[in-house]
């Protein structure tokens, strides 16, 4: 059994912390346990790589993460000296290990001769995006691990325009990293415990005005400041960074723009163990509730939270019973790309060449929304990466101009500042949108029930299917990839008109006609239902899930609601017998 080799050669390795010699000595009895922490290797994939904190080839610890830079730093080095002196950027959120980490990385970075650019405290995802840009950086790394719960830490690896490393890139980084067989051969440099300053000679903390320079940039983007000067400090708007690295930006822009913001104090401090929620992730009403009942407390009307890295914002607002409504991803990013567009319409700013980018398994509503206003909607993969790529290619082509993009996971971004999502300019958008409507006594449910009255209703929402130990990716991209040996006609009494092979780049009508379809290969299926609904089924690249997204289109909601009963029971079944195949 190699994974029990492993196990003893790190157990009995020299170099081993103490922590990590009394946490693998507990578990010499669980061979399951050590299966999964030494039968495989931490997978270092497009978004970098994710997992338990823990010891072991499998896990996150300090021996993976500097294993993973050594990778990074042998890719840099192959670009030449240009590339060390332009450096790399690190930031970190507040999980457990995360400064560890950064520190680690930056370590190997200096024992490698290249340049670290390391952020003195917490700074969330946009800003460590906009950082590698603002500084001309050849890379950057986010210690993060998202909204996961608080057992995991992960590592994602930025290039030089701000987005997440590209797969041609990524591969030759992974590269670098297989070469490493020896986890403790890696060398670190020890860095001084400044605050301010150089850390070593190779190391310097990043200077306070890369982020006045950042919060310069998302001022400018303000849409109404009109209606925030006149009530901006009237509104009851409640925030919660969940304990994580969103507190000082948002809070930082709204008193910036004159928006008052009731906080909740108890998920203000830095708390690694996310103690007062169960999963630091905003899309639950479960981790907004605390702000939910502060706001119904004041009487406040919105309720906005961030997750630890500060990409993803939660939104939830009063319905017409004055009952707080969670929103979900696609409603709030309906409500800030229909904001953004008539805003810019309304001032005569509207481009003819503009356009917005979402990820395909986001709402269908976009795509009705973007036609009436005018502007070009375009679709990528799932992954942020791609909506910066389209913004990247329009830079280098100096044809389009981009407004605005987004996912349904609530990843939301105005502005070329940051080439990933942004929770801070986000916050910033619906809180004037918030203030734009107050002005005009309309309410942010009933502008919502405006929209859907207009272009027809539609309803979005996924389900997870959970899978764990060893293989749990190798197993959901079997279930998949079944999926595309299945013809598939309807979905009870609704017809498939056409599905998507999204591995293959292929689109096939239901008689039979196929054509290429020119975006980046994943692993998805995609089924086009009648009447502009649609059904996907894909493995989750950040999480052992197995995700499947419901768009259903109809003319009211009772009626989404019970197409959505039938296709989805139908769909169950479906992938049910594809599981037992």
């Amino acid at each position: 059994m190699a994974y029990r080799i492993e196990y003893e050669n790190w157990l009995n390795h020299p170099l081993l912390t103490a922590e990590g010699v009394e946490e693998l000595t507990a578990i010499a009895d669980n061979e399951k346990e050590i299966e999964y922490r030494f039968g495989a290797e931490l997978e270092f994939g497009t978004a970098g790589m994710r997992g338990l904190l823990g010891y072991g080839t499998n896990m996150m610890n300090i021996y993976t993460v500097r294993r993973a830079t050594q990778g990074l730093a042998e890719y840099i080095k192959s670009l030449g000296e240009h590339a060390k002196n332009q450096g790399v950027v690190i930031s970190y959120d507040t999980r457990k290990n995360s400064e560890l980490f950064a520190r680690e990385s930056a370590g190997v970075l200096a024992a490698n001769g290249i340049n670290v650019h390391l952020f003195g405290d917490v700074h969330p995802v946009p800003m460590l995006s906009f950082a590698v840009r603002y500084m001309n950086a050849a890379a950057g790394i986010m210690i993060t691990a998202s909204h996961n719960p608080k057992e995991y830490n992960g590592y994602k690896v930025y290039g030089p325009d701000g987005a997440q490393m590209s797969p041609e890139a990524t591969k030759e980084v992974v590269a670098y990293i297989e070469k490493i067989t020896d986890f403790f051969s890696v060398q670190s440099e020890t860095l001084k415990n400044a605050t301010k300053g150089a850390l070593h000679p190779l190391v310097n903390i990043v200077p306070a005005h890369v982020d006045k320079r950042y919060y310069k940039e998302l001022s400018a983007l303000s849409l109404s400041k009109k209606a925030v000067k006149k009530i901006g400090s009237k509104i009851k708007l409640v925030y919660t960074p969940v304990h994580g690295s969103g507190y000082v930006p948002v809070t930082h822009m709204m008193k910036k723009l004159g928006i008052k913001a009731t906080l909740v104090e108890e998920q203000i401090c830095k708390d690694p163990a996310f103690s007062t929620v169960q999963v630091p992730n905003p899309e639950l009403t479960e981790t907004l509730s605390k702000g939910i009942a502060l706001a119904n407390s004041i009487g406040a009307d919105v309720v906005f939270g961030t997750d630890p890295d500060c990409d993803r914002l939660g939104v939830a607002i009063r319905d017409d019973k004055n009952e707080f409504l969670q929103l979900s991803g696609n409603q709030v990013g309906i409500l800030l790309l229909d904001y953004v567009l008539r805003r810019l319409q309304e001032d005569g700013k509207l481009p003819q060449d503009g356009f917005v980018v979402k990820s395909f398994v986001t709402t269908g509503m976009a795509k009705a929304i973007a036609e009436d206003y005018g502007v070009k909607l375009m679709e990528t993969p799932v992954g942020f990466k791609f909506i910066g790529e389209k913004i990247k290619e329009s830079e280098i082509s100096k044809r389009g101009t981009f407004l605005f993009g987004f996912e349904e996971s609530c990843g939301y971004l105005r502005g070329t500042h940051s080439r990933d999502k942004d929770a801070v300019v986000a916050s910033m958008l619906f809180a004037e949108l918030v203030c734009y409507y107050t002005q005009i006594g309309v309410k942010v449910y009933d502008r919502l029930m405006e929209i859907y009255a207009k272009y027809g209703y539609v309803l979005d929402c996924n389900k997870s299917y959970a899978f764990d130990g060893l293989g749990a990716m190798d197993r959901m991209n079997k279930v998949v990839s079944a999926f595309k040996t299945i013809t598939v006609e309807s979905f009870g009494i609704h017809k498939v008109v056409a599905t998507r092979d999204y591995s293959a780049g292929v689109r096939k009508t239901a008689t039979g006609e196929t054509e290429e379809m020119n975006i980046p290969l994943n692993n998805a299926v995609y089924y086009e239902i009648e009447n502009g609904s649609f059904v996907c089924i894909r493995p989750s690249g950040t999480e052992p899930k197995l995700k499947v997204y419901y768009s259903i289109r109809a003319q009211k909601k009772e009626h989404a609601e019970k197409a959505l009963t039938v296709i989805s029971d139908a769909f169950g079944e479906l992938l049910t017998s594809v599981q037992q195949a």
